[in-house]
């Protein structure tokens, strides 16, 4: 496949596993840093990355900015996503997580992709990379483009750049890898699929004489939430080997319509995995548990407690209403208050 990659050091250290993610990335230009143009350098030198990812990094200023950037993205995105599930996509536990071949890993692995390919695309076209700038659509000249103020998220470039910055590999006769290898791709596609083209008429008293037209990213919430459902529908896979090229490929249940005796390919849009995840329910390597976690009680609590339970607590909140625009530039608010029913899971 053209635009396989693998996740390499990005999943493995910075993009996926525990705190640090979030943690040992300064702001550009605080106190303390280097001098003007060795600020990025600085940056490059904080990442856990491998010894050919610094020097891209090194050479490409706002690069490290652009994977912090996607580091966070990335996390709250799947925050967001299972915010109502028993794994709720927390940091703790993440490192045992990733060593496993489990649905949850899955989403990792492509939600991770998807933000490092989307920050990178948004990166050129706001102009914070030094060697990218607008896509090069057709008949779009870049500085055309920022003259009408369309210039548009590059992702040609973001693949291209993507796959020397995470490296390729050789599909291997190892499980894991050709699943972490799938799911990092499947992420890809999911940016590439949310791409779409936006036009902008100009001409006299806002007549089509002229029309400027550009690529355009999805918003990333469409991407996760493209990304969750195919994490419901994941597919579990196996190895088998393929007599008619000689080698092992990825393989799941049969699915409905399909005729003969060889397995299912799973489709390039499926997320894969390879063993059953654990319950969630109580702490464990991979997670905290669910205990103490709110709940709606008439969508999730019974799921979400396990069937331990839940406790209810009663608070009193404090919120803007009766809100009105006062002349000329200011909106004037009173303070209300009401009683909020909180449900908890039990120990």
């Amino acid at each position: 496949m053209r635009d396989s990659v693998t996740c390499g050091a990005f999943c493995d250290h910075f993009g996926l596993t525990g705190k640090e993610a979030l943690t040992q990335f300064p702001s550009l230009g605080a106190p303390g840093g280097s001098g003007p143009g060795q600020g990025h350098v600085k940056q490059c030198e904080l990442l856990q990355l491998s010894r050919k990812q610094r020097r891209l990094c090194r050479r490409e200023p706002g690069l490290a900015e652009t994977l912090r950037d996607a580091i966070r993205l990335g996390i709250l995105e799947c925050q967001f996503q299972f915010r109502s599930e028993r794994w709720n996509c927390s940091l703790e536990g993440r490192p045992s997580l990733l060593k496993r071949g489990f649905k949850e890993t899955a989403f990792l692995y492509a939600v991770s992709s998807a933000a490092l390919t989307h920050s990178l695309a948004r990166a050129c076209s706001a102009g914070r990379m030094e060697r990218c700038t607008c896509d090069d659509s057709p008949g779009l000249e870049n500085r055309k483009a920022w003259q009408w103020g369309v210039c548009g998220d590059n992702l040609k470039y973001s693949t291209k750049f993507l796959k020397k910055f995470l490296g390729q590999k050789r599909i291997g006769k190892d499980l894991r890898a050709k699943v972490d290898i799938h799911n990092t791709n499947v992420g890809i596609k999911a940016v590439k699929n949310g791409l779409k083209t936006t036009c902008k008429c100009h001409g006299v008293s806002g007549s089509c004489a002229v029309r400027t037209c550009w690529k355009q990213l999805s918003p990333f919430h469409e991407i996760g939430r493209l990304l969750k459902l195919r994490y419901d529908d994941a597919v579990k896979v196996f190895s088998t080997t393929n007599d008619a090229v000689g080698h092992s490929e990825l393989a799941g249940p049969h699915r409905h319509g399909h005729s003969g005796k060889q397995p299912a390919l799973p489709r390039p849009t499926d997320l894969v995995y390879v063993e059953d995840s654990p319950s969630f329910c109580r702490p464990s390597k991979y997670s905290l548990g669910t205990a103490g976690r709110t709940c709606s009680r008439e969508g999730n609590c019974d799921s979400m407690c396990c069937g331990r339970g839940y406790n209810t607590q009663s608070r009193l909140v404090t919120f803007s209403c009766h809100c009105q625009v006062q002349w000329c530039c200011y909106v004037e608010c009173q303070q209300c208050m009401q009683e909020e029913v909180v449900y908890s899971c039990k120990q």
